[in-house]
């Protein structure tokens, strides 16, 4: 009998710890994107009652700092003495663009429109990444072939959903329940100049985020600790953030914080930051960032649910499918990504069949 024809032995069946491992990635991915909604609702409440969004930027780093610094002195003290400036300014540079004008965007897109759109346009995010690991070279798409028109498509459907949302707002669709535990939203029902300012600090947010994730991937290579490096960019982060707040925000009475819904969203959004951070690390190494990103639409869903019953925000029509165009074109992106992995996983005899399945 030749080793070709020789029966292939079935892969041992996952361990228990695999088994739990694996149904623990979905739980993470609920719970984050629930934790994200969350944030999204209680920042919007908070603006509603008048709290400055630069104010709570301020004290929302320095909560996430807080509690990360302590875990970073226990764990990484030595490590940071040996830290040079150069690689300190890189940090501080992630932190700037990555963390302090995503954040200042996002929230400032708040105060003229919704958690909606702002969870909406977030399912951007996956695609502007892979759109500036293109520009890097840190990715490929070949035209030829399914999985590039695939990729291609994705793009142009999340650019097409981008637009749905900001130019278009259509007919409102109005909260069934009229008893809402944080307060009447303050946005118009009218899609006027300010969604269109709001649509475009979103906008400007989620490439902020996108180009730090590609920057931050690649920077992680030669950084010596993750846990550190998270650490600092939110230090930085509090600071950049201060030194904005004392020119921007003169008007010392909205720095007072007071036992009501604007201290509740200060200590919410320090602990999801420093939570969600850990918890999606921890799901990416086991199942991969493609996985991960594929719970990206979850966030919408829940804010649409949430937003409608706790603020009484009436969802505009063109917000729900924008963020419809804007998870197709996730998942066209993602589904010729997984497609290539697994044509990278072939082996050699098989990998001419696979290229005479593709379109090139």
């Amino acid at each position: 009998m030749t080793s070709s024809s020789l029966p292939l032995s079935s892969p041992p069946p996952p361990s228990r710890s695999e088994k739990i491992n694996f149904y623990l990635c979905y739980v993470i991915l609920v719970v984050n994107q629930m934790m994200y909604t969350g944030l999204y609702i209680i920042s919007k409440a908070a603006f509603n009652r008048g709290m400055s969004t630069i104010v709570f930027i301020v004290y929302r780093q320095a909560a996430g700092s807080i509690l990360l610094l302590p875990f970073a002195i226990a764990f990484r003290r030595k490590t940071f003495m040996k830290l040079t400036f150069s690689e300190l300014w890189k940090v501080f540079s992630l932190a700037l663009f990555g963390i302090t004008l995503n954040i200042e965007f996002s929230y400032a897109s708040l105060k003229y429109t919704s958690a909606t759109l702002a969870s909406a346009l977030t399912n951007s995010v996956p695609v502007l990444t892979f759109c500036f690991a293109l520009l890097f070279r840190t990715e490929k798409i070949k035209l030829k072939s399914s999985s590039g028109i695939a990729k291609a498509t994705g793009i142009a459907v999340s650019i097409a959903g981008i637009f749905v949302i900001a130019l278009y707002g259509g007919p409102l669709i109005k909260p069934l329940s009229h008893h809402h535990v944080l307060g009447q939203s303050s946005i118009s029902t009218t899609h006027s100049n300010a969604w269109l300012k709001g649509s475009l600090l979103m906008t400007l947010s989620c490439i902020c985020w996108s180009l730090w994730l590609v920057v931050q991937s690649i920077y992680l290579t030669e950084f010596p600790s993750k846990l550190l490096l998270t650490t600092l960019q939110c230090t930085f982060s509090a600071l950049q953030s201060l030194c904005a707040a004392l020119v921007l925000e003169r008007d010392f009475a909205k720095w007072k914080l007071g036992f009501d819904v604007g201290l509740i969203a200060v200590v919410y959004s320090g602990f999801v930051q420093a939570l969600t951070f850990y918890l999606q690390t921890w799901c990416i190494e086991k199942k991969g960032a493609v996985f991960y990103a594929l719970s990206f639409p979850l966030a919408l869903v829940f804010t649409i649910i949430a937003e409608t019953f706790f603020l009484g925000e009436a969802v505009h029509l063109g917000s729900i499918l924008g963020g419809i165009f804007l998870t197709v074109g996730l998942y066209s992106v993602m589904w010729g990504k997984n497609k290539d992995y697994v044509k990278s996983q072939l082996p050699a005899e098989n990998l001419q069949e696979s290229r005479d399945a593709s379109f090139g």
